[in-house]
């Protein structure tokens, strides 16, 4: 049986009223579940909280309603063991990619001596191929290795969860997939617990297990959860060979779509519970009941292949 260690319960943000409109309901109602070890994506469109839900889950926003438990323990503050890499790099200017690092890591040990933090700080500088870069200040780096660095500093502090808001998201295609193939390989080697935010569906099958659908906001809510039925072992260059590959990618666009505008109508149906949103497993015939903690099972036909 998985462990979970991120559960999400009831979670809902408002936005106070301005001065012409009332309280603004950004999500609400969301449950789902993260497992150690696992990599989750979160897709949704435009204003349906993902980055809200993300800076909760980081500790850096406050939920008005429900929670949000970690190893446990209810989020009440940032901690350094959930590690965040931002859309932009978020480094800072006049230090070196290897003070950036250093700096994250005396953070979590500041009596480390100055030979260990810098082998320490030089290992995950190795880790994600930026040997000899390591006295380059940011802006004598490009936008990927900016990510690197950001990358490396959040994994040097050995956090128990990374949250990535869609960090590759303003990198070229052949900058972003290279650094997708390198992500999903360092979190391979190091069974890292990640959730992701991203718009690119492409994306979310090569690195996720599971794939969280929220619908538009206001008012967003969870609507399923997709499993990836592609093997772990798929890479950018083959993914696309294998079956279920159109079928989850289908699954996918029509949510973002069609589905996703049309949530009132999945609210009202009799078998919706909104603390128990239901897995699809796209490309799979037969239907199959996963373990009690995935959640309740909808079993999707398989869809025919569409270029």
């Amino acid at each position: 049986m998985s462990e979970t260690q991120i559960s999400i319960e009831g979670l809902k943000r408002v936005f106070p009223a301005s001065e012409d409109d009332g309280d603004f309901t950004v999500f609400e109602d969301v449950w789902f579940k993260v497992n150690k070890g696992e990599f989750v994506c979160l897709i949704g469109h435009s204003g349906c909280g993902k980055t809200t839900l993300l800076n909760i889950l980081a500790g850096l926003d406050k939920a008005s309603a429900g929670s949000v438990i970690v190893d446990g323990e209810e989020v009440d503050g940032p901690s350094l063991n959930r590690a965040v890499v931002f859309q932009s790099h978020a480094l800072m200017p006049w230090m070196t990619a290897m003070n950036n690092i250093a700096f994250a890591v005396t953070s979590k040990w500041p009596n480390l001596s100055r030979e260990k933090l810098r082998a320490h700080c030089q290992k995950y500088i190795d880790l994600v191929r930026l040997t000899g870069s390591e006295s380059k200040k940011p802006s004598q780096l490009s936008g990927g290795m900016k990510q690197r660095v950001g990358i490396a500093r959040a994994m040097a502090i050995e956090p128990k969860i990374m949250l990535l808001d869609e960090p590759f998201s303003a990198l070229d295609a052949l900058t972003r997939g290279s650094l997708q193939d390198e992500l999903l390989s360092i979190c391979r080697e190091t069974v890292q617990t990640v959730f992701m935010i991203t718009h690119d569906i492409d994306e979310a099958l090569l690195l996720a297990d599971r794939i969280v659908l929220m619908t538009n906001g206001p008012g967003a809510r969870v609507l399923e959860i997709v499993e990836n039925t592609m093997p772990r072992d798929r890479t950018r260059h083959d993914m696309h060979k294998h079956a279920h590959y159109y079928p989850l990618r289908n699954h996918l666009i029509d949510f973002l779509v069609e589905r996703s505008a049309k949530f009132q109508e999945r609210i009202s149906a009799p078998d919706y519970d909104p603390r128990k949103p239901k897995v699809v497993r796209p490309g799979v015939v037969a239907p199959r009941t996963l373990d009690a903690d995935a959640d309740e099972v909808a079993t999707a036909a398989t869809s025919q292949a569409r270029a």
